[in-house]
Formats: structure tokens, C-alpha cells, sequence
């Protein structure tokens, strides 16, 4: 049997969040033109998008609004993907390529114009993200990155080792580069926030009903729910990214759902809190295991990174994040950390969001590689532009087989040995 995974309770988020808009379980048979399966980003946003559009749409959550990465994340909003735009061009030829480079360089823009639009009340900072160099190696790629986006016309710019020190706060990286585009939001106020707009629009919502199965019959799909109930439609979009088990063949073993960690401090002192993230930027860095820090609304650090493949057994299962947080920033010593939290992240076998059609009618969205916040949110809106036209142009990626990480089975094995190999070899701070 699995382990239940880690409650959303003891995040930092859960205890800051706005209120969550009024939802309930599905209590009897739906019909409906699209059911959604999953209440993150990018269900809610396939939902939302719907609505705007006049199509009936039933999203079905197992557990609450966002009690996925979408509640549990850093709350960076970075646009791009894990590849330079230059790699996505060799890999998906010129036209797809810069369509892709588009799509993925817009998703922080998507994010702040919905919040806006919405009138979602969600604290939010715009001042960039700086990406931390921790080799000389590295540093020669972040630059590279940023000529790269600057010549797209992206206000984005290299950064010495002073420029890096002086707006992180550490003096641990040897330079960088800082895309202003990014920022940050509370994430799980963001997932709610697209919940009222998408219930505002017309979807109907309902928390606290898992689904249990899908079956095609006659061109219209059911979905069974472990509450008995069902829902009949015509297309079903399914984004359960990490959280999804069984519910479809062959979908759990195409991705790793790794667990990254965080803690989170109490409310840092004036004093020490005006020498960190001065002008409010968000961090990730460039080691293999990276580390995503930030300060919150609130003035809390919090700093993330990856913990054991398994679900925590207790604190000291965010001790190391502890040490390197005192490592990095020595000023915070003696403030106490107040939160300690988990998630699971969908990580690919290529490192790129997957779209699947397994069947007609039914499209399967996967794979937010820790990019979850503006990614997924764009991917709803376009996988409900591909639902209700039926244009495969408004895909960002192509549709793709499932396939299976090879030896998937032994997968606790190889990446808790990865995980061994990266901490040798990214070096310490």
C-alpha cells in the first residue's frame, strides 16, 4: 500500500492563505461537456478557460484546491523552461521551436495578468529571479543563457559576484544573470484564486472526490468517483502531474515524482531582513540538486530543495536544508524555522512538459519539472483553446506515446543514488 502522502497542513503557505472559495463534494451524476480531473493550475486553468468560452466544465479534485505541488511549491513564477531557447530550436526545428520559446518566455506575463484581472487576492512581488552560479563552469552557462534571452529582446542581464551578493544577500555564488520578467506569488492562494475566477465563469468544482476510474462508451466518457457518484462528458482533461496514481495505465511509471522540501523561518528582524533580497528578487541556482530560496510576504526565509525519495518521518528529514540555509546567510542565526513542508514534483524523462491523447477524446497533461506555477497555468489555457477548437496548433508541445522511465520499478534505488552522486559532486557552500 502507498504511504498517504505528506498534508498540506504544516506549509507555510496553508497557514498564510486567502481563504478558499466554496466547494463541495460531487453528491450526484453530472453531465457536463469537459470533465477535469485535478484542482492545480493546470486543471483550474483548463476549467477557467472553458467557462470563458461557454463550455460546461466539471473539475473533480480528490482532496482540496491545491493540495498538490500547486499549494506546496516555492511560489516562483519563472518563465522559460529548463532548455535555452536556443536548444528548444534544435530540438523541435526553427517554427515549433520559437513557438515553444514564446509560449514558455510569456508564462510569468499570464500569471500576473490573471491575478490582476481576477482581482485575486494574492500577495505578489515582480522584481525578477537571478540564478545563482555555483562553478566557474556554470557561471559561463547563466551568461550565456541571459545574451541568449537578451537578444529575444528580454530584459534579462549577467551579474558578477558582487551584483549577486549585494541583491541575494550571500556571497556564496560566483555571479549569474536575472530575468526581470519573474517573481513570485503565494501559491496557494494563486490555485484558489483561479478557483473562485474559474466558479465566477461558470465551472462547477468539486473538492473532495477522488476519481476512481475512466471508461469510454459510445463516444462519451464516465467518470467514476470513490464516492459513487459519476460524471458523463465528452472530453475529460486529466492533470493530476504527480498526485495522479494508477488512475491511467502506464501514466505513474513516465514520470519520477521526487519530493522537494522547504523550510520556512519565522519573520526575519527589520534589521537582518533589509540585507536579503533588498529589492525583492526570487533565487534558484545552477547545482544539480538546486536550491529555491525567497523571502515571503511576510518577511519569512524559506528555502527549498530536494529531501529522501520517501515521505518525511520527521524534522530531521529538513536538516540539511536547515544547515545550508545558515551556511548561505549566517544573519538568520537564532531566528527559529517555523515551517516544514513537502511536495512531489512530475519530473520527465526529457525534462519537458508532456501532452498525451490515449485515447479520442481524453488529453493528459504531465510533467511541470519545478517550473509548475506559470507553465501549467499557460498549458490549461492552451489545452482548453485544443479542447474546444480542436486546433493542435494551440499545443505547445506535440502529442506524445507514454512511455515508461526504464527501470521503473528500482526508480527509490537510482534516485536516491543520483541524489548521493549530486551532493558529492555540487560542492558545498
Amino acid at each position: 500500500m502507498q504511504p498517504a502522502p505528506f498534508p498540506l497542513s504544516p506549509s507555510l503557505w496553508a497557514a498564510t492563505a486567502a481563504p478558499p472559495p466554496p466547494t463541495g463534494p460531487l453528491d450526484a451524476s453530472a453531465q457536463a461537456d469537459v470533465a477535469v480531473i485535478g484542482g492545480g493550475y493546470a486543471g483550474l486553468s483548463t476549467a477557467l478557460h472553458l467557462a470563458e468560452r461557454g463550455v460546461k466544465v466539471v473539475l473533480l479534485e480528490a482532496r482540496e484546491i491545491g493540495f498538490g505541488g500547486s499549494g506546496r511549491n516555492g511560489g516562483q513564477v519563472i518563465p522559460g523552461l529548463k532548455y535555452d531557447p536556443e536548444d528548444l530550436i534544435s530540438m523541435f526545428g526553427p517554427e515549433r521551436g520559437e513557438r515553444l520559446t514564446r509560449f514558455a518566455g510569456a508564462t510569468a506575463d499570464v500569471v500576473f495578468d490573471l491575478i490582476e484581472r481576477h482581482a485575486m487576492d494574492v500577495p505578489r512581488v515582480r522584481a525578477g529571479w537571478i540564478q545563482g552560479a555555483h562553478t566557474p563552469q556554470a557561471l559561463r552557462i547563466a551568461q550565456g543563457r541571459a545574451a541568449q534571452w537578451a537578444r529575444l529582446g528580454v530584459d534579462a542581464q549577467p551579474l558578477d559576484r558582487a551584483q549577486v551578493a549585494r541583491l541575494i544577500g550571500t556571497d556564496k555564488y560566483l555571479g549569474g544573470w536575472v530575468d526581470r520578467r519573474a517573481g513570485a506569488v503565494q501559491p496557494l492562494s494563486y490555485a484558489r484564486g483561479l478557483a473562485r475566477a474559474a466558479l465566477n465563469a461558470g465551472a462547477t468544482l468539486h473538492t473532495d472526490t477522488p476519481v476512481t476510474g475512466l471508461r469510454r462508451d459510445g463516444g462519451k466518457w464516465t467518470v467514476s468517483t470513490a464516492r459513487g457518484p459519476s460524471v458523463s462528458a465528452d472530453r475529460v482533461v486529466m492533470c493530476t502531474n504527480a498526485y495522479g496514481g494508477d488512475l491511467w495505465p502506464g501514466l505513474k511509471p513516465s514520470i519520477i515524482d521526487a519530493n522537494t522540501f522547504q523550510v520556512a523561518t519565522a519573520p526575519l528582524p527589520d534589521r537582518i531582513r533589509a540585507g536579503i533580497f533588498p529589492e525583492g528578487h526570487v533565487t534558484s541556482d545552477t547545482r544539480n540538486l538546486l536550491l529555491y530560496f525567497r523571502l515571503d510576504h511576510q518577511g519569512r526565509l524559506l528555502m527549498g530543495g530536494r529531501g529522501p525519495f520517501r515521505e518525511p518521518k520527521g524534522e530531521s528529514d529538513w536538516a540539511h536544508l536547515e544547515r545550508v540555509m545558515l551556511k548561505m546567510f549566517p544573519q538568520v542565526a537564532g531566528t527559529p524555522f517555523e515551517f516544514r513542508w513537502c511536495g512531489r514534483v512530475a519530473v520527465t524523462r526529457d525534462y519537458l512538459p508532456h501532452l498525451h491523447a490515449p485515447q479520442p477524446g481524453l488529453l493528459v497533461d504531465i510533467g511541470c519539472q519545478g517550473r509548475g506555477v506559470g507553465l501549467q497555468t499557460c498549458m490549461g489555457a492552451a489545452m482548453a483553446e485544443y479542447v474546444a477548437t480542436g486546433d493542435a496548433n494551440a499545443l505547445p508541445v506535440p502529442l506524445s506515446p507514454i512511455v515508461p522511465f526504464p527501470l521503473y520499478p528500482l526508480r527509490r534505488l537510482y534516485v536516491n543514488a543520483v541524489v548521493s552522486w549530486y551532493r558529492m559532486t555540487d560542492g558545498g557552500v
